[in-house]
């Protein structure tokens, strides 16, 4: 069977929750019990027989925590959809916006003020310097993703943008240059100044270094053709969490959790090789959950003609584009007999449903689940 992160929180999760009780996160703290509890029958599930062989299989529920390696796949191509309806026939941009590292220990610790800030600040700092008409002239959409990871699991919050070259302006559209939208200079020093006027009405503010309000910020603007591609990347970072199960290499327990270590590889970002990170099990707990979100915290954002209000707007801006708008849903071919959602495992045969199994308090060994 091989490795996931579930086996090493359900091995070292305790402890961990023990060690740090008076430190973890209520969200942290759920993520873990939700990723251990994950296709066991601590969730309860259903038993399958197969009518030919007798082989009796367990499928177990799963948690649907949106931090669990295994839950999310399958959403993605559903949001893909949905964004594909939203793009114009225009070339696009990539806008992105990092905090600086002098931020990040704050930002860590206090994440739904930095997240929010992070978020109002660049998306305002977009949209005033889109209304200069040297370069729009106008109100801008734009679709915003929350990353807060590297390669390696450090923490890195950043936001992406996602924005269509043109704006809104008195019922028309104006569009900018297909091959520049902002200058990241003038971006950068707007981003800053939004950004500091937001934190200066949290108490945290005093704590922040001074040097960082007088260093350059991080932002890059880059063309990204008609979005199509850059919809795919921030799809995957939508729905996928901080670290999927492929990447586990090897799990060396030492009986403890600062002896015993991890080893997971990744793909280093400068050269595009694939490295390997061995880590105390400690470290790399606290590693992933530094990148679990709080409860109900939105990582997805609109702006602009995009936000969910101003769907009229969007609307006109497809008109003015000479994009048509579909009336009605378009005509599919009548989807072939659903093939059966559980084989046998032994003789390969569909399975028969035998029973519902009850979430187990305390959970027994992992039955095979198909």
């Amino acid at each position: 069977m091989a490795l996931e992160l579930a086996d090493i929180f359900r091995q070292y999760g305790a402890a961990y929750r023990q060690k740090y009780t008076d430190r973890l996160l209520p969200s942290h703290r759920q993520a873990m019990l939700a990723i251990e509890r994950c296709r066991t029958d601590a969730l309860g599930g259903q038993v399958f027989v197969c009518p030919a062989c007798g082989e009796s299989v367990y499928a177990y529920h799963s948690c649907r925590n949106r931090h669990c390696p295994k839950c999310q796949h399958e959403r993605t191509q559903a949001w893909l959809e949905l964004q594909r309806a939203l793009l114009l026939p225009v070339p696009y941009f990539m806008l992105t916006f990092t905090l600086p590292e002098e931020f990040r220990r704050l930002a860590r610790q206090n994440q739904k003020c930095f997240y929010h800030a992070l978020f109002q600040a660049s998306a305002e700092a977009a949209q005033r310097l889109a209304q200069d008409p040297r370069y729009v002239g106008g109100q801008i959409g734009m679709v915003g993703v929350l990353h807060t990871w590297t390669r390696n699991l450090a923490y890195h919050p950043h936001v992406h943008y996602l924005v269509p070259s043109g704006g809104l302006k008195d019922g028309r559209w104006i569009p900018s240059r297909p091959d520049f939208l902002f200058p990241v200079k003038a971006l950068s020093k707007l981003f800053r100044a939004h950004f500091q006027t937001l934190l200066r009405k949290s108490p945290r503010y005093a704590q922040v270094p001074h040097k960082a309000w007088s260093r350059d910020w991080v932002v890059h603007c880059l063309p990204v053709g008609d979005g199509q591609a850059a919809l795919k990347y921030l799809a995957a970072y939508i729905y996928r969490v901080a670290f999927s199960n492929r990447r586990l290499i090897a799990f060396i327990d030492k009986g403890s959790l600062e002896t015993s270590q991890v080893t997971f590889e990744y793909r280093a970002s400068d050269s595009g090789q694939i490295k390997r990170c061995t880590l105390p099990v400690e470290q790399f707990i606290q590693r992933f959950l530094q990148h679990v979100l709080p409860k109900s915290f939105v990582k997805v954002r609109y702006f602009g003609f995009l936000a969910h209000n101003q769907r009229a707007a969007l609307s006109l801006a497809k008109k003015l584009l000479g994009q048509p708008t579909p009336t009605s849903p378009p005509e599919t071919s009548p989807s072939p007999a659903p093939s059966p959602k559980f084989l046998c495992p032994a003789c390969g045969q569909p399975l028969d449903f035998l029973r519902i199994l009850a979430p187990c308090a305390v959970p027994r060994p992992l039955a095979r689940s198909p």
